[in-house]
């Protein structure tokens, strides 16, 4: 008997298919095919073709396709509507508006009928193919449930309001399902009221025309969102669709990284006694922050694993590798002399999750992207919070204020002093208050393990195959009817 098929688009970036090659696995295990679409970006990186082959090596079961490029006629300009060079977020958008043909083309293509689609967050245009191939369609969110709650939110506050939303500035908000936070928290690509924001509002106002969403988190650390979302808070005089918390996906390593030079480093030191420092796979910083950085760790006396990546210039396309940092240029005289044997430095990239999870392993300065958090938190670590673009300085709110799972790196919208570096990293490793924190993330995980309800992954389940069947018989009564004609 055929396997039915699910397929997952996650759109462009490595930070909405690692979660989403953890959420086919779930699918694998509930016995259905799974085909992952993919998008090669409009300027190709140069490893994305080594990254495709390596997620297809490391996962043997999902079938993995990379969607041809959309027609030359509807590749989206590079600038914006005032000639000037349009915002990542912008170009991203568009190109993905472009996509829907060869995605509408490669679902017809199939083999096999589709039994459900589980699109990205960002990619809520291709609801339209999900419709005109009635097939049912779900969204995967890929942040926490609690700025899923705030953006669905979102539209219907900024109705009510004269003003756009950055000319708030500090003013407190209250949204369904989110503690109290500043204006100024939010993604500043919506801040600005400017052509990305009336591109990204009504992407998330799509959001409730699928079938379903699901988000990767868990209940014990989002109760006030899921039961925000739960009670229809969020999306005012409309409904919302059923959401289901699927998380924590992560990664569980051994991706082939076990000898990795940190790692024979980190045996070697005590337990719960490394500082881990990286920002993600687009976090960079320029060489006068990284300086006080160095300076910070230096003065902190405590061990550290740094991963330190190349600044990003202006001309440097985001989606493009950085080359190899020149450690001696962008670090202070000395640093390393002064630090050798109790810090090292990692250029470009590490294994974060087996980094997280080594023994050795004591807190986690972090960007505050979602996956990173989970990651840390799944692995007992707090969290010493530096957000950096997106939604992160709303995550930050999230794990400081309502979670308690971490602290904030003062100065992050401008520059982190060395002595803020120095006295953050002393107090999470050496106070009450840091043992504490410690502790509190411990329970977390402890309490979770932290494992996705089993009950959530029937119950999703169960709505996917009744959706599916829903929908085979509207096409039966469109083809009857179509015959009657």
């Amino acid at each position: 008997m055929e396997r039915r098929t699910v397929v997952l688009y996650p759109g462009i970036g490595v930070g909405h298919l690692v979660p989403m090659i953890e959420l086919a696995k779930v699918f694998l295990q509930h016995g259905l095919a799974v085909t992952v679409a993919l998008v090669k970006p409009p300027l190709e990186p140069l490893d994305f073709s080594a990254t495709v082959a390596r997620f297809a090596a490391a996962n043997p079961s999902i079938n993995f396709h990379v969607l041809p490029s959309p027609p030359p006629a509807a590749a989206p300009a590079g600038s914006g509507s005032d000639g000037t060079s349009a915002r990542p977020i912008v170009r991203t958008l568009r190109f993905l508006k472009t996509m829907n043909t060869p995605f509408r083309n490669f679902l017809r293509s199939m083999p096999s009928s589709v039994h459900a689609l589980i699109i990205d967050m960002f990619c809520t245009d291709a609801l339209d193919v999900a419709s005109e191939l009635r097939i049912p369609a779900y969204v995967f969110y890929s942040s926490p449930a609690s700025t899923l709650a705030v953006f669905l939110y979102l539209p219907s506050m900024r109705d009510k309001i004269n003003t756009s939303v950055g000319e708030l500035s500090d003013s407190i908000l209250h949204f369904p399902g989110f503690p109290p936070f500043k204006a100024s928290e939010l993604p500043q690509d919506i801040l600005d009221d400017n052509e990305a924001s009336r591109l990204i509002l009504p992407t998330f106002q799509r959001l409730p025309e699928s079938r379903g969403i699901l988000v990767n988190t868990f209940q014990s650390v989002e109760t006030r969102a899921l039961r925000a979302l739960r009670d229809g808070l969020c999306v005012p005089g409309g409904a919302t669709p059923p959401v289901y918390y699927i998380g924590p996906l992560v990664s569980g390593g051994g991706g082939g990284d076990e000898g990795h030079d940190c790692l024979r480093w980190l045996d070697a030191q005590p337990d719960s006694s490394v500082v881990l420092l990286s920002f993600g796979s687009m976090g960079t910083f320029r060489k006068k922050q990284l300086e006080e950085i160095a300076m910070g760790l230096q003065k902190s006396e405590q061990r550290f694993l740094w991963v330190v990546r190349s600044p990003r210039t202006d001309e440097t396309n985001l989606f493009d590798p950085l080359p190899e940092p020149d450690l001696g240029a962008l670090l202070p005289a000395g640093f390393t002399e002064a630090t050798n044997g109790r810090g090292l430095v990692v250029k470009s990239w590490a294994p974060q999750v087996e980094v997280l999870r080594h023994r050795a392993t004591g807190a986690f300065v972090t960007h505050c992207g979602w996956n990173s958090t989970l990651e840390s938190i799944t692995a007992g670590v707090p969290l010493l919070c530096w957000p950096l673009y997106a939604e992160q300085r709303m995550n930050k709110v999230l794990l400081v204020e309502e979670m308690k799972l971490g602290v904030e790196m003062r100065g992050y919208d401008e520059e982190v002093a060395a002595a803020e570096v120095e006295a953050k990293i002393r107090w999470v490793m050496e106070s009450e208050g840091g043992q504490a924190l410690r502790q509190r993330v411990a329970t977390v995980k402890d309490a979770q393990q932290p494992r996705r309800s089993r009950m959530e992954e029937a119950r999703l389940m169960q709505h996917l195959s009744s959706s599916s069947r829903t929908c085979r018989l509207r096409v039966a009564w469109f083809a009857r009817d179509f015959k009657r004609r």
